[in-house]
Formats: C-alpha cells, sequence, structure tokens
C-alpha cells in the first residue's frame, strides 16, 4: 500500500481502510485502522497522497522521540568486535498529501501495541516508546504494515566482555526505506569506554530496490540538533 496516489483514491485491506473522495467543493478524508476511525474536510485543488512508513512515535501522541528496543534475550559482545543483528520495530504509516511542493500530514495509522518506558532516573530520564523483538542473526520475515526491521551493527570498542539488554534510537535520525514486502532502516551502536553506547543510523536502503521514506521531521519542517542517542545508564 506503500507509495504516490492520484486524488480521489481508496484503499482498502483486511485491517486499514481509507479513501480521499470529493464531496461538492470539497475532499473528504476517512479512515479506520485498529478500531480507530477518522474523518476530515479537506479544501484543496489538484495533489497526490503519498503514504509512506514514518519513525514510529507519534501514536498515540508524541510523547517521547527516542524508540527503546528491549532484547527477548541478552546479548554477550566479545571484546574489540563488530558484530551485525537484526531486530524489529513497530510499523507507523503516514498519509501525507503532497499539493505545490508542500507536504502536510493527513494521518498516521498504527496496529502495533503503545507502550511508554522511562530510561533513566525518574526526575532527569527520558521517555521512550517501548518495543520488545527477537535478536536474529538473519533478515526475519514480517508483515510489513506491522512491523519493520534494522540491522545493527554492534561495535565493543572496550577490552571487556559486553553484556546488551537493550538499544535506544534517537527518531530524529531514522532513515526508513521501503518496498511492497519489507520496511527496514540501517544502524550502527558503538559501545565505549564505561559501559557507554551511542547510536545512529546508516542513511543506505537494507536490500537493493528500496525507497527512501519521507522523514516526518522534514514534513513538518521541525529543527534537528542532532540524530544520534548515547546511552549512559545502562545497555
Amino acid at each position: 500500500m506503500f507509495g504516490y496516489y492520484d486524488i480521489p483514491l481508496e484503499i482498502v485491506t483486511e485491517e486499514i481502510s481509507l479513501s480521499l473522495e470529493r464531496e461538492g467543493e470539497a475532499f473528504i478524508y476517512r479512515s479506520e485502522c485498529a478500531d480507530t476511525k477518522v474523518e476530515k474536510i479537506l479544501l484543496l485543488g489538484a495533489g497526490k497522497v503519498l503514504i509512506n512508513p514514518v519513525e514510529p512515535l507519534n501514536k498515540p501522541k508524541e510523547l517521547a522521540s527516542s524508540l527503546l528496543i528491549e532484547f527477548e534475550k541478552s546479548l554477550l559482545v566479545e571484546p574489540k568486535a563488530t558484530r551485525k543483528i537484526f531486530v524489529t520495530y513497530p510499523i507507523e504509516i503516514g498519509v501525507l498529501i503532497s499539493t505545490n511542493g508542500d507536504v502536510e500530514v493527513l494521518d498516521i495509522l498504527t496496529l502495533a501495541r503503545q507502550k511508554f518506558t522511562l530510561y533513566g532516573d525518574p526526575r532527569s530520564g527520558v521517555i521512550c516508546k517501548y518495543w520488545r523483538s527477537k535478536v536474529c542473526s538473519t533478515r526475519p520475515a514480517v508483515n510489513p504494515i506491522h512491523e519493520g526491521v534494522i540491522e545493527l551493527n554492534i561495535t565493543n570498542m572496550t577490552s571487556e566482555w559486553v553484556k546488551l539488554t537493550k538499544v535506544i534510537f534517537n527518531a530524529y535520525g531514522m532513515k526508513i526505506y521501503y518496498r511492497d514486502d519489507l520496511v527496514a532502516m540501517r544502524a550502527r551502536m558503538k559501545i565505549m569506554h564505561g559501559h557507554n553506547a551511542e547510536t545512529d543510523f546508516i542513511d543506505a536502503p537494507l536490500e537493493a530496490g528500496m525507497t527512501k521514506a519521507m522523514e516526518l521531521y522534514t514534513a513538518k519542517k521541525l529543527q534537528v540538533t542532532t540524530t544520534k542517542f548515547v546511552m549512559e545508564v545502562g545497555l
């Protein structure tokens, strides 16, 4: 269901339906996803609709700008080594309308369960969107409207074995690529002295033939100061 569409449009799947239809001098947008219904009136001329995966931190509200993925099983990384794993993350689908070069966020849909957690001290910690994932050595098969895949390259720069139970990402660094059967990102995690770690994203597709998704903070014209996340109070 990802890609550009002419207006009017109607998309119906087993779990998501959306439409943009003319009624008189206006257009009516309707969507239904996970028992949530949305209806909006649009006054517009010509335009296109872009449906693509977006940073998964917008639903139910924009409460966090970081995504914490907890591993189902802890991971031990040997000293002075770089290793690759795959984890999953929740999908959020952006419905964006493009007119005369401007892009507006019309709706965001998700079938994922919403949960938040706190990383760090209750007074100064970071609120994160929470997701629990298996750790895989090869790319897992997923339903692309439910889950995406992150290829995570982990570098242990220390001279000690390091135990990992989670990874945290800054949403404003996410570089999402998609095709009909796959939504994916590539990321790196650098473990440093003192068991601190820094995460960031790689702006490249996981596999050939994937399209880069429009970044939601670009569409919203937000100013971004950093794309990295530094894990300082626990790995």
